[in-house]
Order: C-alpha cells, then structure tokens, then sequence
C-alpha cells in the first residue's frame, strides 16, 4: 500500500471516528440545541427528541448535521429566534437540517426565518416550515448553493414593515426546489430568488382559498430559470395579479442564460386578469407542454409557447 494511500485512509477513518451525534432533549446529554452546538465540532450530528423544543441557535461549524428524531411533524423547533434572524442560523458551510419542523419565528424587523441561511452550502430535507415570517431567507454568497426536498412551506409570509416570504435566497449560486409543497403563503411570495440559477421541480405552489401571495416564483434581478412539473394555483385573496412567475421586475441585474417553464399546471381561483409567466428580461422565454386554464395569457414578456 502507498504512503499516500495510507494516508488518505487513515484521515477518513479518523473524521469517521471524530464525528460524533449528540443528543437534544430531556434526559438526554444536552437538553437544549443551543447548549449542543456550544459542545459541537466540525462534522457531527445534533438529534433533537421528539416533542416541542423551545430555543434557537446558530450553528457555527461545518458539515454539521441537525435532525429530528423521527417524522418531520414531530420534532418541533419554536418561538425563540436567535440574534434576531431566527430559529437556526446557519454560519458554517456544508449543513444539512432533516426531519423537523420550524414554527413561529418572528423578529422586530419582520424577517424572522426558520432557517437563515449565512454560509455556504446548505441542504434541507424533509422540514415543515410553519407561519414563520420567513420559511427560508438567505444571505447573499455567490459560492452556495441551497438545496430544499421533500419540504413543506404552511402559512409563512409577511410585509410588515418588509416583505418577508416561503423561500428568499439573496445573490447566491444556485437554489434548487424540488418536490417540496408551498401553501397558504401571506402577502409575499412563495419563492423569491435572486440567485444566478433557480429551479423549482415537481412542487405545488398554492393559495388555497385563504393565501394572499403575490407571485408563486418571483426572480427579480434574472439569472437562469427551469420550472417543470409544478402545479401552481393564484388564489381569490392574491395580493398581486400580474402574473404566477414573474422574471426581472426589480431590474435584470446579472446574466439570464435561459428560462425555460415545462411541463406546469397553472390555474386561477378569481375573477381576475392574470398572466402564467412575465418576463422582463431580453433572454426569450420557452415555455413548453404547460397546461395553462382558460383566460390567462400564458406569456406576457419574450419567448415562445409550445
């Protein structure tokens, strides 16, 4: 065996045996998250027991991993935000959070988030964000990239006094959604993203009877864009009837390589002029084997409907 080889084996098997899973809750080694990120290092794991955990944190290492015990529903983290941002910040790189829900995070400005997303790279899987005033709100990093599965987003929104919505990535490299559920959002968006590549694949977008949303997909400054497979719905109490995914309304401020809207259900829930897609960018639009309802334009903005 190489001294190389040896090498590399011996750094695995060390960072395999260093990483470490720390237990959240009563009776357990830590009883909060907070005191369990104090005592954590690069690459373990913080399991939260099943129940309601009142507390925040800010996770400060990378490759770290929180989790809730079992199904997403029944691990609950609430109420408490930290540095005013919100129930987890996430400051190192490479998180992941799975199998939690975040309820109830609310801060003075009006951007409470479930997670705060500050360093780069961050993966959530199966997480139930409820009426938070965020779900998601990134900082910008144009080196991250934000991956969201398997989610759902209930009831989160606000604009008081700035408007706060279901995901908000800043100026980062790429948000990817996938599979993931956004209902019942308030006032603002469902997604807003400003980053240089967004995607949001086989998820439902909807208002219900009761959501006041603007845009199901606002992606203000441009950058490239694939929506496929969705079903999106505008609600009779939408806030904004311009459109369902409205591309550049703030500005085209970086390059928009391709926009490309396939394979999508859009359909509106009042009596209202609405558009399924708005581009405001000069990039052409392809829209492609959408099912769009009866009275809607289907693109308003460059491109082409197929």
């Amino acid at each position: 065996m190489s001294r190389l080889l040896f090498a590399l084996m011996t750094l695995v098997v060390t960072h395999a045996a260093s990483a470490a899973v720390l237990e959240v809750g009563p009776g357990k080694t830590y009883e909060t998250l907070s005191a369990a990120e104090a005592a954590a290092s690069a690459g373990d794991t913080l399991r939260l027991s099943a129940g309601e955990h009142f507390d925040c944190a800010a996770i400060r290492h990378a490759n770290i991993t929180i989790e809730g015990s079992g199904k997403p529903e029944e691990t609950v983290l609430t109420d408490k935000a930290c540095q005013g941002k919100g129930l987890l910040i996430t400051q190192g790189a490479n998180i992941t959070v799975r199998n939690l829900t975040l309820t109830r995070a609310r801060v003075p400005d009006g951007n409470g988030a479930g997670i705060r997303a500050e360093g780069a790279n961050l993966l959530v899987d199966h997480v139930r964000f409820v009426n938070n005033q965020d779900g998601i709100l990134s900082n910008d990093n144009p080196t991250s990239t934000i991956t969201v599965q398997d989610s759902e987003f209930l009831r989160n929104g606000a604009c008081n006094p700035s408007c706060a919505h279901g995901i908000y990535a800043g100026h980062i490299q790429k948000l990817v959604v996938l599979r993931s559920r956004f209902f019942e959002t308030k006032q603002a968006h469902h997604v807003k993203s400003r980053a240089a590549q967004t995607e949001v694949i086989d998820s439902d977008l909807q208002d219900g009877a009761n959501g006041t949303s603007s845009y199901a997909i606002d992606v203000p400054n441009g950058g490239g864009v694939l929506v496929r497979g969705c079903t999106i719905q505008k609600g009779p109490l939408s806030e904004n009837h311009t459109g369902a995914i409205v591309i550049g309304a703030e500005g085209v401020t970086q390059r928009t390589p391709a926009i490309r809207i396939e394979g999508n259900i859009f359909h509106r829930d009042g009596d209202y002029p609405t558009a399924f897609v708005v581009n405001l960018t000069a990039t052409e639009a392809e829209l492609v084997g959408n099912k769009v309802a009866p009275g809607i334009k289907p693109l308003t903005g460059d491109g082409t409907v197929h």
